[in-house]
């Protein structure tokens, strides 16, 4: 199977962007969106009793991995501020659904959509 993702995107607004920004979900629900690089510890700095997950490494099972302060986040990447006390619990399927609405809801006023909604289904052999 191939990987799948659309490297353009447009601004609801009219404007082209060629570089979607880093998106951080807070514990609120309320989505953060950053242009340019941006370490982990600055965002950790505003919400100290949290840490920083993306959204690419959350497992069901498996607690959490948590960012670096010296990580930047990726342009393009979904992250959530998470609480400490949550560091060490395995990800459920309920939270990993609960997570996955919030970042629905905040996503959904966002500024930025794709251009287009690539057919990811290309590559899948049928039975």
């Amino acid at each position: 199977m191939g990987i799948c993702a659309s490297s353009h995107l447009i601004s609801k607004r009219g404007g082209s962007m060629d570089f979607p920004p880093a998106k951080v979900v807070h514990l609120d629900g309320r989505l953060q969106e950053f242009q340019r690089r941006i370490a982990a510890e600055e965002v950790l700095s505003l919400n100290p009793n949290c840490f920083i997950c993306s959204s690419d490494t959350m497992y069901i099972n498996s607690p959490p991995p948590q960012m670096a302060p010296d990580d930047v986040l990726k342009l393009g990447q979904i992250y959530f501020l998470m609480p400490i006390s949550k560091s060490q619990n395995p990800i459920s399927l309920q939270d990993l659904c609960a997570l996955a609405i919030k970042a629905s809801k905040a996503l959904h006023n966002s500024p930025f959509l794709p251009t287009r909604v690539p057919n990811c289904f290309n590559d899948i052999v049928s039975f």
